[in-house]
């Protein structure tokens, strides 16, 4: 499919390098987007689907990295169906897994977590809810894994190992699993705070330096933040990503943000939502963090956006998130809410206010265009301005 957005009113890119583009349209082909600034009048005549922006911003797909997924678009924690689906209606284009700790009866031996980590993987490589890219199959490090097994999950395609909700007396003993698995290409990915489920233990500061994962999972809490002392030590002793999550303790949120803002690694810093768990669903929780670190940390929308979407994509190593030739097309149109007191989607997030989701793309697909389900209705008119196929692409 050829798609087409025009009469943009700014380019959020995604990067946090160059993170405004200038240009009012953005073209996308065969899933990839083609051109990012113009689009001339010969393509704009070859598309399938023209979607007219009516002067609304433009940003790529959002990337939640902590998203408790199980088999199907389903979560037994919350026992509901539908919820990645939904989580597409709030801007979310990519979900990455936190691993399938929460299926039921989840095995706790070698090959049982081996097992769960590829059928997991398997399960999504062809199912996409809502048009939604989902990276499952993350394996559990439990006690027993040895390099050979890490040989062969690899050779089957799982590149996620979690830490975190093994079977250890001490945090401390993750560190040679997390190693195990760095050596062999995967991303690794820690547990940070208190204990979040039974039989898990707090994860602080001396665990993840003495494994070095490549992201420190919700460090500002899942729900329950680690000692403010330990914030300075992951940022300055470590390269570790630091991810910030919705269900977790907004003040070190804060905390987190301005300790990486001055030390000027921002790219270490990552947005997610760590559900659903305990905390519930939350198709919005993206958008809600980007707008409490830009109204009460004063960052600009568009590195809230790095944050939310190539930040995620570089760390780990995915192709969407950022708003270039050759990227995955997966892209949203933001403005600001019917009835709220800004005119603009920059200024609403800027002023704590949710964006609404005036249209989501993936794939190059349009998969609605107009409003949200899970939003105000956008005040610019934002619609399908052409279409050679017969769907309406309502929300």
């Amino acid at each position: 499919m050829r798609t087409a957005i025009v009469n943009i009113g700014a380019i959020l890119t995604g990067d946090l390098t160059a993170p405004t583009a200038s240009g009012d349209a953005i073209l996308m082909d065969g899933g990839l987007i083609a051109s990012v600034g113009t689009v001339s009048d010969r393509d704009l005549q070859s598309c399938d689907v023209v979607i007219d922006a009516a002067g609304a911003i433009v940003a790529p797909g959002l990337i939640d990295s902590h998203v408790h997924i199980t088999f199907g678009d389903y979560t037994p924690r919350q026992r509901t169906v539908g919820f990645l689906e939904s989580y597409v209606h709030g801007g979310t284009t990519t979900a990455i897994t936190a691993s399938e700790v929460h299926t039921p009866g989840r095995p706790k031996d070698p090959e049982g977590v081996k097992a769960l980590a590829i059928a997991a993987l398997k399960c999504f490589q062809d199912f996409r809810p809502g048009g939604m890219r989902v990276h499952a199959g993350s394996v559990i490090l439990e006690p027993g894994l040895s390099e050979g097994d890490f040989a062969e999950l690899r050779a089957k395609g799982v590149w996620l190992a979690k830490a975190g909700f093994g079977a250890f007396d001490d945090p401390i003993e993750y560190a040679p699993y997390v190693q195990m698995a760095n050596r062999h290409g995967m991303v690794t990915t820690m547990h940070t705070g208190g204990s979040s489920i039974p039989g898990s233990s707090g994860i602080w500061a001396e665990h993840v330096l003495a494994a070095n994962p490549t992201v420190s999972f919700h460090v500002n809490g899942g729900p329950v933040a680690i000692p403010d002392e330990d914030f300075p030590r992951l940022v300055g002793e470590s390269d570790v990503a630091m991810q910030v999550c919705t269900a977790g303790n907004l003040r070190t949120t804060l905390l987190v943000a301005d300790l990486l803002a001055e030390a000027g690694r921002l790219d270490r810093l990552l947005i997610a939502t760590d559900t659903p768990t305990g905390s519930g669903i939350m198709p919005l929780g993206m958008l809600y963090t980007m707008t409490h670190l830009c109204s009460l940390c004063g960052m600009a929308p568009e590195i809230a956006v790095a944050a939310a979407a190539g930040n995620n994509a570089r760390v780990y190593g995915l192709n969407s998130g950022i708003l270039e030739a050759g990227r995955d097309a997966d892209v949203i149109v933001l403005d600001a809410c019917a009835g709220g007191s800004k005119n603009d989607a920059r200024s609403a997030i800027s002023n704590g206010d949710i964006p609404a989701v005036a249209a989501v793309v993936t794939a190059g697909v349009p998969r609605f265009v107009g409003r949200s389900r899970n939003t105000p209705a956008p005040i610019k008119a934002v619609k399908v301005a052409e279409s050679r196929v017969v769907q309406d692409f309502s929300g």
